[in-house]
């Protein structure tokens, strides 16, 4: 018997995304699954009902849920999406488990098996998986174009017939996918672009793109890709260096992140003072608390007319590109456990083992049953 792979709609405020698009709908279908999506699916992005093709629609989203032995998601399941699954059934997509204690405790009370898909281990064999990597470059893209339409100079050099414009000086801070993605893109509009990590081994990487590499003398290198948090001597001696860099630069993108904890903070208020009016920061790590001590989540706040600009879910601005490889990422990943049609969790798989958050009864990521359980 076949099983059954299922969405909805996304119902969190200004979520754009899609967890199943019709190009791996097809896909699903040539595996031998059934596709059981809820009517109007891709309405905010544009994706009428009709582009899937050979896939059933249900009318509400309770009844595609009760359905679905598999169900895909973008943000994480809401308490009654939970409480619709069927004990045992699959869900995956961004859990946040960080976030919300009593969703895991949701998901594992009822039995159900959900993959965090921001657990995914990060190994070359998962790459084609990784959906924080192909999310935030449509974040670290979006912000450099919002960065350009709030500033008020040009981004390139222009000889015109008024004189020479000289390019505007870009500082990224933070050289993950965002940042990288960000030097790129501010790059192409023509900008003198510098980037920033506590990272030595990205220098390489922000060198390639065409960009200046700042070294303030201070490093974090950590394991697993991602920067150890700084002590509190390093932190003063790089916000003293970077104060006084900053004064010189016309906008700032910031995406430094540490997994499961707020963002760090990186330009103080004292610092923001010290950046000349007309100045503008685009703080990607808003969602998180922000890199900045000014940013306030989902707003533009302006403090001695420097412009810091906090926005949220990034990659919904993006929807219909972050939607598909978004899509490929989960079909990417379901495609390791689906054999004829049929659903085997290989639990001796590092990406099954290490993705799951929930299952049988039971908390498997082991922070998170920690944190809820105790010993």
């Amino acid at each position: 018997m076949p099983i059954t792979v299922a969405a909805v709609r996304e119902n969190a405020p200004h979520e754009r995304r899609l967890a199943l698009t019709p190009e791996v709908a097809k896909k699903l279908k040539a595996l031998g699954v059934e596709v059981l999506l809820e009517r109007g699916i891709g309405e905010r992005t544009h994706v009428p009902d009709a582009l899937y093709q050979g896939v059933e629609i249900g009318d509400t989203a309770a009844a595609v849920i009760a359905r679905a032995d598999v169900l895909l998601k973008v943000q994480p399941p809401r308490p009654e999406e939970i409480a619709a699954l069927r004990e045992g059934a699959v869900v995956i997509g961004f859990m946040a488990p960080h976030a919300d204690d009593d969703r895991v405790r949701a998901l594992r009370d009822r039995r159900i098996t959900a993959f965090a898909m921001e657990l995914l281990p990060r190994t070359t064999r998962a790459q084609a998986m990784d959906v924080l990597s192909s999310q935030a470059g449509m974040a670290g893209y979006k912000a450099v174009l919002i960065a350009a339409q709030v500033c008020g100079k040009f981004f390139p050099m222009l000889t015109t017939a008024a004189g020479t414009i000289r390019p505007s000086r870009v500082l990224v801070i933070g050289a993950g996918v965002a940042g990288l993605q960000a030097i790129a893109t501010a790059r192409r509009l023509g900008a003198q672009v510098e980037g920033f990590d506590v990272r030595p081994e990205v220098r390489e990487q922000i060198e390639s793109l065409g960009a200046k590499f700042l070294d303030l003398g201070v490093t974090a290198a950590g394991s697993g890709g991602y920067a150890r948090e700084l002590t509190a001597e390093e932190r003063a001696e790089q916000q003293r260096r970077l104060a006084e860099h900053i004064k010189s630069v016309d906008v700032i993108i910031t995406t430094a992140a540490v997994p499961g904890r707020p963002a760090p903070k990186i330009i103080s208020a004292s610092m923001v003072g010290g950046m000349k009016a007309g100045s503008v920061i685009v703080d990607v790590a808003a969602e998180t608390g922000g890199n900045c001590e000014l940013t306030r989540p989902g707003e533009t706040v302006e403090s001695g007319g420097v412009t810091v600009v906090g926005p949220l879910n990034l990659p919904s601005m993006g929807a219909i590109h972050a939607s598909e490889m978004y899509a490929r990422n989960l079909f990417n990943f379901l495609s390791l456990m689906i054999r004829d049609g049929a659903l085997h969790l290989d639990w001796e798989d590092d990406l099954v083992a290490g993705t799951c958050l929930t299952h049988g009864g039971e908390i498997r990521h082991a922070a998170t049953q920690q944190r809820i359980e105790g010993a």
